[in-house]
């Protein structure tokens, strides 16, 4: 339950409102909106320009505000990125749900997690002083601090595949693939568990289809069998090459 509403105007008045206890930021709202029995102060980001989406050489630069809606409809946002983010959430939630509430929220299920792990994306954290960390770094570790802006890189080769119960669904299994020109490809596994799972880092592609088997060998749950998590795996992260 909230109980305490901030609007701060300036970067530094936020970060010392949400080093108090029981303070949480507030972007596009869709998960403090819900009930609880906890009561909590929030710190609405609005006033902060934090919404912004541009293009700024390899990389696209999404604001921690920005609604996963805006990205969506960008002309710069990725095809197979949009296929993940059209899974994320229906279109009422992704018109005011943000980039960043989104990611901190994700656990293994979220496709646009995965797909941001996939194309080893860069997130920049405020705190005491400002850092900028891979995707990857901040799933596993959550540190403290304020998400201001998801840098996306365009200069990847990028597709995502998944079977679902529904064409809507959130995945039961997906894979994403990201390739530079260099040859280094990471897959990325998604529908299951805490985080998506990094089944493969390498120089080339060879051996992805084992990666996938080997990543989900004890993953299985009351979506799915392992077994049938590890073929249809294999299967996806080969469509993906394709």
């Amino acid at each position: 339950m909230i109980t305490t509403y901030h609007r701060p105007q300036t970067m530094n008045e936020a970060l010392a409102l949400l080093n108090q206890p029981n303070t949480l930021p507030l972007g596009g709202g869709t998960l403090l909106s819900k009930p609880t029995i906890d009561s909590v102060a929030v710190v609405d980001l609005q006033a902060l320009g934090l919404d912004s989406l541009r293009v700024e050489g390899n990389d696209l630069k999404v604001g921690a505000t920005c609604t996963l809606q805006a990205l969506y409809e960008s002309e710069h946002c990725p095809a197979a990125l949009k296929t993940a983010l059209k899974l994320e959430a229906p279109l009422n939630i992704r018109n005011t749900a943000t980039v960043a509430g989104t990611l901190v929220s994700s656990d293994g299920r979220s496709p646009f997690a995965a797909a941001l792990l996939a194309m080893d994306a860069k997130v920049t954290v405020v705190s005491n002083q400002t850092s900028v960390i891979s995707v990857g770094e901040y799933l596993l570790s959550k540190p403290k601090g304020l998400i201001t802006q998801v840098a996306i890189p365009l200069n990847v080769k990028f597709a995502f595949e998944y079977v679902a119960k529904t064409p809507l669904d959130k995945p039961m299994v997906s894979a994403s693939v990201a390739q530079w020109n260099s040859g280094r490809t990471r897959l990325v596994l998604g529908g299951y568990g805490k985080t998506p799972m990094l089944a493969m880092d390498g120089t080339e592609a060879d051996g992805i289809e084992s990666a996938a088997k080997n990543a989900y060998h004890e993953a299985q749950d009351e979506w799915a069998s392992a077994e049938y998590r590890m073929d249809v795996a294999a299967t996806l992260a080969r469509r993906c090459l394709a």
